[in-house]
């Protein structure tokens, strides 16, 4: 393997900013967990079971959209470097990389995400599988550092998984936004957005029957307990994922079974939790065809097609950059 193919740029985290963005989320009303903490080893192990439930629709839908409609993507947008936000493990990218080779396009990835570990196995094999890649990897967060993105041409954005569903609308846009600024006039998106639906379809998909939804909503607090000196007690916790209609996204809660205090002695904080008191732990935001068009309009994006399944269950969008 050629090393001049493969570049990493890292931008160290704050850390003493991330503690104080949690604590002054627990400090709210209703509290909160930033949704970050979810994924230490154990969190990322049963999001991985959570995405071969059979109530839990959202990868296995995206990932058939994109085999079927991979070609088209890269045949309209001429894509030669693909940049994605929230890489992981690139299961799914894959797809898009394969039919960028196909069409005699690819060029680089640009994968970004804040794990060092993962992206470096991910890159290694990346480089082994296609052997004209360069790859440009992006330590970092994408909610921060976006500038870290480097300049390109031919440019293929992807935010896939129905991540954006994370933020809520003003934060969606902003974010969007700052993607927009990123990238070059005439540059593409890709984005992953879950689709509004009957809410006992989208309820079932977060309160699944075998639980692990809700062991992996409640491992939340262990990571904080290990990160903190923290003494919640998980078990003393219900999940609850309700549909809010209003606000068209399921709102992940852990539900305090009890009264009970809880120290975390490395952020100085300690709070009494009544019983039924409830910390908000995700929202997932749910769209349609015409909320998608008007999140990408205020972020200067002109869709191109909304590619969806026969049940409509989720979407992948391709939007254009305008020019200036």
């Amino acid at each position: 393997m050629d090393a001049s193919r493969l570049e990493f740029t890292v931008t160290p985290e704050d850390p003493d900013a991330v503690l104080r963005n949690l604590r002054a989320r627990l400090e709210r009303r209703p509290r909160e967990i930033p949704a970050r903490f979810f994924y230490d080893d154990a969190g990322s192990r049963l999001f991985e079971r959570i995405t071969e439930l059979p109530e839990y629709y959202q990868t296995r839908t995206e990932e058939a959209i994109l085999r079927e409609q991979a070609s088209d993507i890269v045949a309209r947008t001429g894509a030669e470097e693909l940049i994605e936000l929230g890489s992981g493990a690139a299961t799914k990218t894959r797809v898009l990389l394969d039919a960028m080779h196909a069409a005699g396009r690819l060029r680089r990835y640009i994968p970004f995400d804040v794990s060092d570990g993962i992206m470096r196995r991910v890159a290694l094999e990346l480089l082994e599988e296609y052997p004209e890649l360069d790859v440009h990897a992006v330590v970092a967060d994408f909610t921060e550092h976006l500038d870290g993105i480097p300049d390109g041409h031919g440019q293929l954005c992807i935010f896939l998984g129905g991540t954006i569903g994370n933020f809520a609308g003003p934060e969606a846009r902003r974010f969007l936004g700052e993607v927009a600024g990123q990238l070059r006039p005439g540059g593409y998106l890709l984005l992953g957005t879950d689709l509004i639906k009957a809410p006992r379809r989208l309820e079932a998909a977060y309160n699944d029957a075998a639980g692990v939804t809700a062991a992996f909503n409640r491992n939340v607090l262990r990571v904080l307990n290990r990160k903190l000196d923290g003494d919640f007690d998980p078990e003393a916790f219900d999940h609850h994922a309700p549909y809010n209609a209003a606000e068209h996204r399921i709102e992940m809660w852990l539900r305090s079974r009890r009264r009970q205090r809880v120290q975390l002695p490395r952020i100085d904080l300690d709070f009494t939790l009544v019983e039924g008191e409830e910390i908000l732990t995700e929202i997932s935001v749910k769209y349609d065809r015409a909320r998608v068009e008007a999140l990408l309009a205020a972020a200067a994006f002109r869709l191109v097609e909304f590619y969806t399944d026969p049940e409509s269950l989720f979407a992948l969008t391709l939007a254009r950059k305008e020019t200036a």
